[in-house]
Protein backbone atom coordinates (compact mmCIF):
# COMPACT_ATOMS: atom_id res chain seq x y z
CA UNK A 1 0.00 0.00 0.00
CA UNK A 2 1.34 3.88 -1.11
CA UNK A 3 0.74 6.30 0.54
CA UNK A 4 1.13 10.49 -0.55
CA UNK A 5 1.23 13.39 1.62
CA UNK A 6 1.08 16.95 0.05
CA UNK A 7 0.65 20.43 0.64
CA UNK A 8 -1.53 22.44 -1.35
CA UNK A 9 -2.97 25.88 -1.55
CA UNK A 10 -6.50 25.97 -0.19
CA UNK A 11 -7.63 28.20 -3.75
CA UNK A 12 -6.63 24.94 -6.14
CA UNK A 13 -9.15 22.86 -4.55
CA UNK A 14 -12.24 25.47 -2.41
CA UNK A 15 -13.65 28.35 -3.88
CA UNK A 16 -15.36 30.04 -1.20
CA UNK A 17 -17.82 27.13 0.13
CA UNK A 18 -18.11 25.60 -3.21
CA UNK A 19 -15.51 22.67 -4.13
CA UNK A 20 -13.78 22.83 -7.63
CA UNK A 21 -14.52 18.87 -7.93
CA UNK A 22 -17.59 18.10 -6.96
CA UNK A 23 -16.44 14.61 -5.44
CA UNK A 24 -14.08 15.57 -3.43
CA UNK A 25 -15.59 14.13 -0.28
CA UNK A 26 -16.06 10.25 -2.25
CA UNK A 27 -12.97 9.85 -2.82
CA UNK A 28 -10.30 7.90 -0.14
CA UNK A 29 -8.32 10.57 1.23
CA UNK A 30 -8.67 12.68 4.40
CA UNK A 31 -7.97 16.11 3.85
CA UNK A 32 -6.86 18.20 7.04
CA UNK A 33 -6.41 22.11 7.70
CA UNK A 34 -2.93 23.00 8.78
CA UNK A 35 -2.76 26.42 8.49
CA UNK A 36 -5.35 29.25 6.94
CA UNK A 37 -2.72 29.24 3.87
CA UNK A 38 -2.13 25.82 3.26
CA UNK A 39 -4.49 22.63 2.91
CA UNK A 40 -2.77 19.11 3.68
CA UNK A 41 -4.23 16.06 1.82
CA UNK A 42 -3.16 12.45 3.08
CA UNK A 43 -4.03 9.38 0.10
CA UNK A 44 -3.89 6.05 0.42
CA UNK A 45 -3.62 3.94 -2.95
CA UNK A 46 -5.34 0.38 -2.97
CA UNK A 47 -5.52 -1.98 -5.09
CA UNK A 48 -3.42 -0.95 -7.68
CA UNK A 49 -0.43 -3.27 -7.96
CA UNK A 50 1.82 -3.74 -10.92
CA UNK A 51 0.66 -7.07 -12.12
CA UNK A 52 -2.68 -5.72 -12.68
CA UNK A 53 -1.43 -2.28 -14.69
CA UNK A 54 -2.69 -1.39 -18.20
CA UNK A 55 0.44 -1.91 -20.29
CA UNK A 56 1.04 -5.34 -19.00
CA UNK A 57 -2.33 -6.32 -19.74
CA UNK A 58 -2.07 -5.37 -23.21
CA UNK A 59 1.14 -7.09 -23.65
CA UNK A 60 -0.85 -9.92 -22.29
CA UNK A 61 -3.91 -9.70 -24.89
CA UNK A 62 -1.25 -9.39 -27.80
CA UNK A 63 0.56 -12.71 -26.72
CA UNK A 64 -2.81 -14.29 -26.06
CA UNK A 65 -4.47 -12.77 -29.70
CA UNK A 66 -0.77 -14.37 -31.31
CA UNK A 67 -1.07 -17.91 -29.37
CA UNK A 68 -4.39 -18.83 -30.45
CA UNK A 69 -4.00 -17.01 -33.86
CA UNK A 70 -3.43 -20.37 -36.98
CA UNK A 71 -2.54 -17.99 -39.56
CA UNK A 72 0.64 -16.21 -38.45
CA UNK A 73 1.86 -15.35 -42.04
CA UNK A 74 -1.56 -13.77 -42.51
CA UNK A 75 -1.25 -11.50 -39.28
CA UNK A 76 2.71 -10.48 -40.16
CA UNK A 77 1.25 -9.57 -43.75
CA UNK A 78 -1.50 -7.50 -42.21
CA UNK A 79 0.89 -5.71 -39.98
CA UNK A 80 3.14 -4.92 -43.13
CA UNK A 81 0.34 -3.78 -45.15
CA UNK A 82 -0.10 -1.47 -42.36
CA UNK A 83 2.70 0.17 -41.81
CA UNK A 84 2.90 0.80 -45.80
CA UNK A 85 -0.69 2.53 -45.75
CA UNK A 86 1.23 4.98 -42.95
CA UNK A 87 4.12 5.12 -45.22
CA UNK A 88 1.80 5.71 -48.42
CA UNK A 89 -0.52 8.73 -46.57
CA UNK A 90 2.91 10.62 -44.78
CA UNK A 91 3.89 11.28 -48.51
CA UNK A 92 0.39 11.71 -49.42
CA UNK A 93 0.04 14.89 -47.20
CA UNK A 94 3.56 15.77 -47.48
CA UNK A 95 3.02 15.99 -51.40
CA UNK A 96 -0.22 17.97 -51.09
CA UNK A 97 1.51 20.23 -48.84
CA UNK A 98 4.02 21.12 -51.51
CA UNK A 99 1.17 22.40 -53.95
CA UNK A 100 1.26 25.90 -54.10
CA UNK A 101 -2.34 26.92 -53.10
CA UNK A 102 -3.92 23.41 -51.35
CA UNK A 103 -2.26 24.68 -48.18
CA UNK A 104 -3.93 27.71 -47.49
CA UNK A 105 -6.99 26.69 -48.88
CA UNK A 106 -7.48 23.97 -46.22
CA UNK A 107 -6.22 26.23 -43.63
CA UNK A 108 -8.80 28.37 -44.35
CA UNK A 109 -11.29 25.32 -44.42
CA UNK A 110 -10.16 24.39 -41.17
CA UNK A 111 -10.35 27.93 -39.74
CA UNK A 112 -14.28 28.29 -40.99
CA UNK A 113 -14.93 24.82 -39.57
CA UNK A 114 -13.65 25.88 -35.84
CA UNK A 115 -15.12 29.29 -36.12
CA UNK A 116 -18.77 27.71 -37.14
CA UNK A 117 -18.19 24.75 -34.43
CA UNK A 118 -17.45 27.06 -31.73
CA UNK A 119 -20.86 29.31 -33.27
CA UNK A 120 -23.28 26.15 -33.56
CA UNK A 121 -22.16 23.92 -30.47
CA UNK A 122 -20.62 26.06 -27.97
CA UNK A 123 -21.65 29.81 -27.77
CA UNK A 124 -25.37 28.81 -25.81
CA UNK A 125 -25.89 26.66 -23.05
CA UNK A 126 -29.11 24.53 -25.05
CA UNK A 127 -26.20 23.86 -27.93
CA UNK A 128 -23.91 23.01 -25.51
CA UNK A 129 -26.17 20.42 -23.73
CA UNK A 130 -26.68 19.54 -27.37
CA UNK A 131 -23.29 18.60 -28.09
CA UNK A 132 -22.90 16.33 -24.59
CA UNK A 133 -25.90 14.19 -25.15
CA UNK A 134 -24.42 13.34 -28.85
CA UNK A 135 -21.18 12.80 -27.28
CA UNK A 136 -22.74 10.56 -24.88
CA UNK A 137 -25.05 9.05 -27.43
CA UNK A 138 -21.73 8.46 -29.80
CA UNK A 139 -20.13 7.09 -27.24
CA UNK A 140 -22.18 4.59 -25.71
CA UNK A 141 -23.14 3.73 -29.22
CA UNK A 142 -18.64 2.67 -29.90
CA UNK A 143 -18.75 1.24 -26.12
CA UNK A 144 -21.64 -0.54 -26.31
CA UNK A 145 -22.70 0.57 -22.79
Amino acid sequence: MASAITNLPPSFLFHGRKTLFRNVRNLPASAVREQKRHLKVVVKATGETPETSSSLSIVESVQDFWDKSEDRVALVGLGFAGAVVLWAIANLVMAIDKLPLIPNALEFIGIWFSWWFMYRYLLFKADREELFRVVNTSLSDILGL
